[in-house]
């Protein structure tokens, strides 16, 4: 269990990056002179009155820019109103326009619905509502479980994620969905389906099936698809059933920290988002090569401990957003998405 917590850390501080921004708060107004006529000094009341409101919204903005910006977005309920537009980088950005995917479907469940993290860029939804009998049908499952999608305006998530913050983010469980809608109690405390062996090094030949597989391929053939996430020991698995075949669909098929209990799919940057950051090309190989060696390297499997009572990784603030996530944090609310 440790090693599991060690790795999933080494997940979250694996994505960074930087950006800044500040304002100096505008100098306060002149006192009035003292022991000036009375017609002076009321003319001098008005100019002083009319800086405060500026000076409070300024200092209320400074004060935003420090705080965590994943305690501003996980308050927001609602998605805002207005085009769906994914802003920024996966791991560094916001959401306008987000679109729920319905708790229930006819191939699919939404799991942690407590979370209210099943919101996304209008493609991640229909991407989900197509894989969904795709999957099912290739695998023989009754449907698909779906995890943490993104917030209702995304942005950073208060725990669980680096990434999942521009609405093209989708985690999907390696478990069937079942043959009867799952209770509130079900979807919160059932547990996902690990697929790796407890030396991380191999697949679980209890619990790893051939549907697996189909499961991953079906994710990584369907349009716009950039990335398909899998523990290292399943994308090793997979390297082994294909032998000397290079299926392009295996390009997309990549590593990485934990991942053992599920698929994170991410999608390509969608043509009506220009402020979206595209993510580098996949390499032009199956990714069956050395380069898999270094994820069941000692240092990937047995990372340093972290230290009690050691300084924490400090959170993205709004300064470090695209700019346009303050007008996003700051919309109105679609009350009727």
């Amino acid at each position: 269990m440790l090693t599991r917590i060690a790795i999933c850390f080494g997940f979250m501080l694996a994505l960074a990056g930087s950006a800044a921004a500040n304002d100096k708060p505008a100098a306060p107004p002149d006192k009035p002179a003292a022991k000036t006529d009375k017609p002076a000094a009321t003319s001098e009341k008005p100019a002083a009155t009319t800086d405060k409101p500026a000076a409070a919204d300024k200092k209320e903005a400074d004060k935003k820019e420090t705080i965590a910006a994943k305690l501003l977005f996980a308050a927001k309920q609602l998605p805002t109103i207005g085009k769906a537009v994914a802003i920024g980088y996966y791991p560094r950005g916001c959401l306008q326009g987000g679109v729920a995917l319905p708790v229930n479907g006819p191939t699919w469940q939404i799991m942690r619905v407590s979370r209210n993290r099943n919101w996304g860029h209008p493609s991640l939804v229909n991407f989900l509502e197509k894989f969904a009998p795709a999957a099912a049908k290739a695998t023989g499952w009754k449907g698909i479980l779906v995890g943490d999608m993104a917030q209702p305006r995304g942005g950073p998530l208060p725990f669980g994620h680096m990434s999942h913050q521009i609405g093209l983010d989708v985690d999907i469980w390696f478990m069937p969905m079942p043959d009867h809608t799952l209770s509130a109690d079900e979807r919160e405390k059932t547990a996902a389906t690990n697929l790796v062996s407890d030396d991380w090094k191999n697949i679980n030949p209890k619990t790893w099936t051939p549907a697996h597989a189909a499961f991953i391929r079906t994710a990584a053939e369907q349009p716009h698809v950039e990335r398909v996430l899998v523990n290292a020991a399943i994308k090793k698995e997979l390297c082994q059933m294909q032998g000397d075949k290079h299926p392009t669909w295996m390009d997309k098929v990549r590593p990485w920290y934990a991942h053992h209990d599920h698929i994170h799919v991410r999608l390509e940057c969608p043509a009506d988002s220009p402020n979206c950051r595209k993510q580098p090309p996949v390499p032009s190989d199956d990714g069956c090569g050395k380069g898999l060696d270094y994820w069941f390297s000692d240092k990937v499997l047995h990372p340093k401990p972290v230290i009690p009572g050691g300084k924490p990784a400090r959170g993205l603030t709004m300064a470090d957003l695209p700019p346009a996530c303050q007008s996003v944090l700051a919309a109105p609310a679609a009350v009727n998405n």
